[in-house]
């Protein structure tokens, strides 16, 4: 018997105008209009490409706990989120279906929008049984394998070695496998190693008792004792000093640690999860980094893909992003030009989706039209040649340099700026240019 052709089907929850069940007809869609309460739920057939929409303009309070457990019971589904204004985002009812939702609209919204999003996912592949993870949106490749990924390595009591470029989604990959585990009722403590007092390391990621040295006046519980059951993500593991490696090599290897001042071992009973945008293959083999360490942290590994990897997404990402600061934020601007949409795919995008928010939202203040332009989006001078990708590694190693003299002079601008031979006005200049922000990192 010869199989049947796959259907393209919208499965809308609440009460659609004839105009736009017409309309997403005419994009190619069947639309399936139901009650989140009439128990029937989202059938579908293997190879049937199935958005689901959560319509809440004209809903009551009694439809949503029905919607929050369709949403709950179908995460692999792209769901969709009509909301009437941007208050809704405040009812505590409503925020578990939008933080699972691919896209949001606040009406009014345009036909069109609703449609680009419906084309994304269609042109996307986006297979029934392709898993969907909550806070990462996306329907190309790179990010669907990253999704099953996620899906495979969080049941697995494991570490993860998350890596990728600055601005890919690193935290949101590492809070995303704490959220699909087990651990997901217990803390999530996310630390960004590079940030902590070089003297103050070991205090604060495994606690000291009192008197063990000036200042310490009471017993102090570390992040990894705080977050005990739950997940600790080190976000760039690989600026830990060497005296913190040995503490959580230990903590791997052993599964205890002791606070300063104390020889009592303590099992806090975490699972770790690290990122790093750097080489730490480099790191170990010039000495800057534990090889024993690298390799427990390398059980699984998990590579975020970078923005021009991602072409496929760039309108969806863009779109969402313009969505949610709609949202929150009065502004004229609804979609892109499509000029603007073609400078997206154009631009190297060296920030990646962190450098995506930004231009969006900077875009939706200053838009004086329905559709952002490039001017608005500040992308007019960009240059997709084949030089851009050099251009990237050279601002990498740039920052890099910076970070690590100014670490190595422990922040003394004076010094780095002797180190780096070059003027204090430039140590600032270049700070300010990766987005360095000093007070934090000291």
């Amino acid at each position: 018997m010869a199989s049947k052709t796959p259907q393209h089907c919208v499965v809308w929850f609440g009460q659609p105008s004839a105009g736009e069940v017409d309309g997403v007809a005419q994009a190619g869609w069947r639309v399936r209009v139901t009650d989140a309460q009439d128990g029937n739920g989202i059938g579908m057939r293997h190879g049937d490409i199935v958005v689901a929409i959560a319509d809440l303009r004209r809903c009551d309070a009694e439809v949503l706990p029905a919607l929050r457990n369709l949403v709950a019971d179908h995460p692999w589904l792209p769901w969709l989120l009509l909301m009437t204004d941007a208050d809704q985002v405040q009812d505590p009812l409503v925020q578990p279906v939008l933080s699972a939702c691919t896209a949001s609209f606040t009406a009014p919204f345009e036909m069109k929008q609703l449609s680009t999003t419906l084309q994304a996912i269609r042109d996307g592949r986006w297979a029934v049984m392709m898993p969907c993870v909550a806070g990462l949106t996306g329907h190309s490749q790179a990010i669907q394998l990253v999704m099953a990924s996620i899906l495979k390595y969080a049941p697995v009591d494991l570490p993860v070695l998350i890596t990728g470029e600055t601005g890919t989604g690193k935290e949101l990959a590492a809070c995303a496998l704490h959220q699909q585990s087990s651990r997901r009722e217990r803390p999530f403590a996310a630390i960004n190693c590079g940030a902590l007092p070089l003297n103050l390391v070991q205090s604060e990621l495994f606690g000291h008792e009192r008197g063990s040295f000036t200042g310490a006046n009471a017993r102090h519980a570390g992040r990894f004792e705080a977050a005990a059951g739950g997940t600790v993500f080190l976000d760039e593991v690989g600026d830990l000093p060497a005296e913190a490696q040995t503490s959580l090599l230990r903590l791997l290897q052993e599964g205890t640690l002791e606070r300063v001042g104390s020889t009592q071992p303590i099992r806090p009973d975490v699972r770790v999860l690290a990122a790093t945008h750097v080489d730490l293959e480099k790191a170990v083999a010039q000495g800057r980094f534990r090889e024993d360490l690298y390799y427990r942290l390398n059980v699984l590994r998990l590579r975020m893909p970078a923005l021009r990897e991602r072409e496929d997404d760039m309108e969806l990402l863009a779109q969402q992003f313009l969505e949610g600061f709609r949202a929150q934020h009065r502004c004229l601007a609804r979609g892109f030009s499509r000029s603007a949409l073609q400078a997206m795919r154009g631009f190297a995008w060296p920030g990646n989706v962190r450098e995506l928010l930004n231009r969006v939202q900077r875009a939706a203040v200053l838009a004086e039209d329905a559709l952002i332009s490039v001017a608005d989006l500040d992308l007019s001078a960009t240059d997709p040649s084949p030089l851009a990708g050099l251009d990237r590694a050279r601002v990498e190693v740039e920052r890099e340099t910076v970070v690590a003299c100014l670490r190595a002079s422990r922040f003394n601008i004076s010094e780095c700026a002797r180190r780096l031979k070059v003027s204090r006005v430039t140590v600032y200049r270049l700070c300010k240019k990766h987005r360095l922000a000093l007070a934090e990192m000291r």
